[in-house]
C-alpha cells in the first residue's frame, strides 16, 4: 500500500489513522499524538511490513541541511508513538525496531472508505477544530510530507487552517538550549544565545516570559515537559539547540504546547556569526507569529532592528555575559575585561557598554566590600553610553535606574525604571528594581505588589529574599521571617538570606535565633562586615554586651587596613543604643551615598532617630519627592 488514498482512513488493530487530517483514533476515540510521531506512523502505514530506514525518516521529517539532534529527536518521537499505541521496544507487537537500521510495522492494515460528504459536513459542524488543533501530517496527493507543516514554510499552516491551529499561548518559558557545538568549551556561546533569545522575546508586552534564572533550573533535566509547564505556570515551552562551527551558527527551535506536550512548530536557522543579532530577532519574531501574540508595530520594529557585529566583538561580549552571571569578584573582573575588549574593538556596540555597566554595578554591592565611589560612577557612565548608542536597551536602563536611586536622583531613577518596563515588560529585574524604588519612598504596599509581579516572572530565582526585605521594612516581621525561611529551605547556605533573616528576627526580639543565623552567615562570608554590624544588635539585644562590643572593636580594626561600609557601624551603634555614634556614622554613609541610605525613610532600625532635627534635615537633603 505505497500510495494510499489520503481521503481514506487506514485501520490497524484498534486504531484508525487519517493521513489527510493527521488524526489518530483508538476504538473510535481521538488519541493525542505529536506531529512528528504521526509522521513516522504515516511512513510505516504507507509501507506495512517493510523496513523504513532512519535515514528515510530523517529526510522526511527534516529537510536536507537542517541541523537537529537527530538521534534524540527520532527516538523521542518513536517512543511517544509506541506509548500512544500501547507498544514497547522490549515486547513490541506493533512496531519492530531493527537496531541501527530503522523500523517496521508488524500488524495488518486496511483502508477505510471515506464517509459520505454530508456525513463529513455534519461531523465537521460538531467538531470544527479537531483537525485544525492536531494539524495535518500529510497533504493529500502532493507528496509533501509532514516536514512542510512542522517547518511552517512560508506560513503555509496558518494560511491553510487559520488561527485555530495553535492553542492559545500567553505565557512561555525558553528552556536552556542544548549545545551541539563541534568545538569544546562553547558553553558561554550557547548560554549567550539562550539569554539573547530571552531578551528578544521579553520585549513583547502581550507575552508573559519566565526569566533566565528560573529557566536555567531546567538545564539537563529529565522532567517531562508537561510537568515543567505546570511548575512554571506557562502554556508554552521553547526547546532548542545551538550548533557552531567557526563563524557558522545554526539555531534549531521548537514550540511545545506545555499542557498537552504537543509540538506546534519547529524551525532551524543558519547564519554567519556577524549576522547573529539579526538571527536572534528573526527567531523571536517567528516564535511570536507562531503563538499569535499581538505584537504592536513598535514592538515589531524593535524586534527586526538589527545590525551586523564582528565575530571577535561578539565573542568577547558573550564571554563577558557568561562571567557576569557567576557574580563572584573574580568572575566580575573577568567580565569587565571581556566587555572592555568588545568595546575596544567596536566602540559603537551598545550591548557591551550595558554589560560593562552591570558588571561595575554588581561589583559595587556592599556584600563584596567595594566602596561605591569606585564603581558607581563607572556603572552610570557605561549605562549612559549604552543608551546613547541604543535607547531601547532595557537592561542598561535598569542598571542606570539602580545606580541613580543610590545617588538619590529619585525622579530620574523612576523614569528609567518605567521606561525599562515599557521596553521590556517581562524584565523581572525592572519589576524588582521598581519595587525597591517604591519601598524607598515609603510606598510599601505598592512595593510588595511589584515584588510579587517580579516573582511571577522569575518564580525559581529566590525572589522571596527580596520580598522578605520589603516585608521587614513594612514592619511585617513574621511574614518576612516566613519568606526568608522558605528561601533557606531551598538554599540553606544562602548567606544573603541568612543575613536578611537576622534583620527580621532582631525586629521581633528573637535575638538568640538571630545570633544563630547571623553566625552562620558570618562563617559563610568569611566574616562580612555587614553581617557583623547586624550581629552586634543581636548580641546586645540578648544581653551579651561584652561580645557585642568586641565585634565593634573588630570593625574598627578592619577599618584601619581596609574598607568597611559605614552601614556596618551604623547598625552596630544603633544596636548598642549609642545615638550620637549612630548619627555620626549615618552622616558618613550619606557622604559616600552608601546603598543603605536609600532606605532611611522606612528602615525600622532608624526609628529612634526620626524625632531628631538632624534626621529630618537628612531627609530633606536626600531629595525625596513629595
Amino acid at each position: 500500500m505505497k500510495d494510499p488514498d489520503h481521503s481514506s482512513a487506514i485501520a490497524f488493530g484498534r486504531f484508525q489513522a487519517n493521513l489527510q487530517t493527521g488524526e489518530l483514533l483508538r476504538d473510535g476515540r481521538p488519541c493525542k499524538l505529536p506531529r512528528q510521531s504521526f509522521a513516522i506512523l504515516a511512513a510505516l502505514l504507507e509501507r506495512p511490513g517493510e523496513l523504513v530506514t532512519r535515514e528515510e525518516l530523517r529526510h522526511r521529517l527534516w529537510p536536507e541541511g537542517r541541523l537537529v539532534e537527530f538521534d534524540h529527536s527520532i527516538n523521542t518521537a518513536v517512543n511517544r508513538l509506541r506509548h500512544a499505541l500501547g507498544d514497547s521496544a522490549d515486547g513490541s507487537r506493533v512496531i519492530e525496531t531493527l537496531p541501527g537500521r530503522g523500523y517496521r510495522l508488524m500488524v495488518p492494515v486496511r483502508l477505510v472508505p471515506p464517509e459520505p460528504a454530508e456525513t463529513v459536513v455534519a461531523a465537521a459542524s460538531t467538531k470544527p477544530n479537531r483537525a485544525r488543533l492536531l494539524g495535518a501530517a500529510l497533504l493529500a496527493g502532493t507528496g509533501i510530507t509532514v516536514a512542510l507543516l512542522v517547518l511552517d514554510a512560508g506560513g503555509l499552516r496558518h494560511r491553510l487552517f487559520g488561527s485555530a491551529t495553535v492553542p492559545q499561548i500567553t505565557s512561555i518559558c525558553v528552556l536552556p538550549l542544548r549545545n551541539l557545538a563541534a568545538e569544546p568549551g562553547q558553553e558561554y556561546f550557547v548560554e549567550g544565545m539562550h539569554e539573547a533569545l530571552l531578551n528578544e522575546l521579553s520585549r513583547i508586552g502581550e507575552l508573559k516570559l519566565i526569566s533566565r534564572t528560573s529557566a536555567m533550573h531546567y538545564r539537563n533535566t529529565d522532567k517531562p515537559l508537561h510537568q515543567i509547564a505546570r511548575e512554571l505556570g506557562v502554556d508554552g515551552l521553547i526547546e532548542g539547540s545551538v550548533a557552531r562551527a567557526g563563524d557558522q551558527v545554526r539555531i534549531s527551535v521548537q514550540l511545545i504546547h506545555g499542557p498537552s506536550d504537543t509540538q506546534l512548530w519547529a524551525n532551524s536557522y543558519h547564519r554567519q556569526l556577524r549576522d547573529i543579532l539579526g538571527l536572534q530577532r528573526e527567531v523571536a519574531d517567528a516564535i511570536a507569529r507562531q503563538i499569535e501574540v499581538a505584537v504592536s508595530g513598535q514592538e515589531r520594529s524593535r524586534l527586526i532592528a538589527a545590525r551586523a557585529v564582528a565575530p571577535d566583538v561578539y565573542e568577547d561580549y558573550l564571554k563577558g555575559r557568561f562571567a557576569l552571571n557567576v557574580s563572584s569578584r573574580a568572575s566580575l573582573q573577568e567580565a569587565l575585561v571581556h566587555f572592555q575588549g568588545a568595546i575596544d574593538r567596536d566602540p559603537t556596540f551598545a550591548p557591551a557598554y550595558a554589560g560593562l555597566a552591570a558588571a561595575h554595578g554588581t561589583l559595587g554591592r556592599v556584600v563584596l566590600g567595594t566602596p561605591p565611589g569606585q564603581t558607581r560612577p563607572k556603572a552610570i557612565a557605561a549605562a549612559r553610553k549604552a543608551l546613547e548608542l541604543d535607547p531601547n536597551l532595557a537592561d542598561a536602563r535598569v542598571v542606570l535606574a539602580h545606580e541613580l536611586a543610590r545617588e538619590w536622583l529619585w525622579v530620574e531613577a523612576e523614569a528609567e525604571y518605567l521606561r525599562a518596563l515599557e521596553l521590556n515588560p517581562n524584565s523581572a529585574a525592572a519589576h524588582i528594581g521598581y519595587a525597591h524604588w517604591l519601598l524607598c519612598q515609603g510606598r510599601t504596599r505598592e512595593a510588595l505588589s511589584w515584588g510579587e509581579r517580579g516573582r511571577e516572572l522569575d518564580p525559581l530565582a529566590l525572589v522571596g529574599a527580596t520580598i522578605g526585605w520589603h516585608l521587614f521594612h513594612s514592619r511585617q516581621y513574621d511574614a518576612a521571617i516566613r519568606e526568608l525561611q522558605s528561601v533557606l529551605a531551598v538554599e540553606p547556605e544562602n548567606p544573603g538570606a541568612l543575613w536578611l533573616l537576622g534583620f527580621a528576627l532582631n525586629g521581633t526580639g528573637q535575638f538568640d535565633e538571630a545570633i544563630q543565623v547571623l553566625e552562620r552567615a558570618r562563617s559563610l562570608t568569611d566574616g562580612s562586615s555587614g553581617v557583623l554590624g547586624v550581629l552586634v544588635r543581636a548580641y546586645a539585644g540578648a544581653g551579651r554586651l561584652d561580645e557585642a562590643k568586641q565585634l565593634v572593636e573588630e570593625l574598627h580594626r578592619r577599618r584601619e587596613s581596609g574598607y568597611v561600609p559605614p552601614a556596618a557601624f551604623l547598625n552596630a551603634y544603633l544596636g548598642l543604643g549609642d545615638r550620637e555614634q549612630a548619627f555620626a556614622w549615618l552622616e558618613r554613609a550619606a557622604e559616600e551615598r552608601s546603598s543603605m541610605t536609600q532606605f532611611v525613610r522606612v528602615h525600622p532600625y532608624l526609628d529612634p532617630l526620626r524625632d531628631d532635627p538632624r534626621f529630618r534635615d537628612l531627609l530633606r537633603r536626600m531629595n525625596f519627592p513629595e
